[in-house]
């Protein structure tokens, strides 16, 4: 049973539980103690940071437009980490709905969100026809790798025998214009893959992609395709040395990055281009080398895995 509390991180589910706690029904929205309104297409169980509104006697599309409106107002709004809302505040919300003849338009809510829907499924399935993304069928050596992996040996490298280690640039936010061009402007955020926007600024201080990517303040670790703009020189960026460079043992590598050096460091004690010449992190090895074919055919494998569903779903929505 999934069990919901405050926050964004996996919509809000904290733990899949077995206790005896009360299950609010499928077809409900939730409002958490900082005004996050989702939506519950499926039974759960909650804690006293959320609040539940009882939109179940509604179509599912009516319910998800109300909550989209609940949460306009609620997150976006009134309710925030200074401000939490609880239960008793629900009075306080007052959410903006269509009408028609003085009543509230179901109707135009249910074809309003249908109609979304079909456009996202739309993009959806044009953009998994161009990536290649479709094709989900796992090759023999994809499984091969996926059954054996745990079998697989491993060794220690010194990150900078394994990257050319390089702090970025330092364009201050003061000194951009938000959305003003095309290449990413990274800040070192866990969101978005660190892009905070898409800028024009001087070509001179672009930093080159297809690169691990380090957020120095806030070690948040990211792959980064496209060439590149950086909020701070504290952030560093790593070259592969050797080995076919892609983008799936790129996505792997960066992997094992955050999860080698990540326990080491914090705000208070931030990585830095000095303190990782000394830092190792374990890779797959062939002939005491790192394997990164072996690298790339497991993130292919993952890749394929995640996707199924997503092409399931749009397919199933298709018909």
């Amino acid at each position: 049973m999934p069990f919901v509390t405050a926050g964004e991180t996996d919509e809000g589910i904290s733990a899949f539980i077995e206790n005896d706690v009360t299950i609010f029904s499928e077809n409900t929205t939730t409002i958490d103690m900082f005004g996050s309104a989702k939506y519950r297409n499926y039974k759960y169980g909650g804690d006293d940071h959320i609040a539940v509104v009882h939109t179940q006697k509604l179509s599912k599309f009516a319910s998800i437009f109300i909550t989209s409106a609940i949460h306009k107002k609620s997150y976006t709004g009134d309710f925030h980490y200074g401000k939490n809302f609880y239960a008793k505040d629900a009075d306080k919300l007052n959410i903006s709905l269509p009408t028609k003849n003085n009543k509230i338009d179901f109707d135009f809510m249910e074809s309003f969100i249908d109609q979304i829907e079909a456009e996202r499924i739309e993009k959806l399935d044009a953009y998994l026809e161009v990536s290649g993304l479709k094709n989900y069928t796992l090759t023999d050596e994809e499984e091969e790798v996926l059954r054996d992996f745990e079998n697989q040996r491993f060794d220690e490298f010194n990150v900078i025998d394994i990257f050319n280690v390089k702090n970025s640039g330092n364009i201050l936010s003061r000194d951009i214009i938000k959305n003003s061009g095309e290449v990413p402007y990274l800040c070192a955020s866990s969101e978005n893959n660190g892009v905070g926007s898409y800028i024009s600024y001087n070509k001179n201080y672009i930093d080159k992609g297809n690169c691990v990517f380090i957020g120095g303040k806030t070690f948040v670790v990211s792959y980064q395709e496209k060439d590149f703009y950086s909020n701070d020189s504290h952030n560093l960026a790593l070259y592969l040395k050797n080995g076919e460079i892609n983008k799936s043992n790129q996505l792997y590598l960066a992997t094992c990055v955050n999860k080698g050096l990540g326990y080491k460091y914090s705000w208070g004690d931030s990585i830095s281009n000095r303190k990782i010449q000394t830092d190792k992190i374990s890779l797959p090895i062939k002939n005491q080398k790192p394997n990164y074919k072996i690298m790339e055919t497991l993130i292919s494998a993952i890749q394929k895995l995640v996707i199924k569903d997503v092409v399931l779903y749009s397919e199933a929505k298709r018909r």
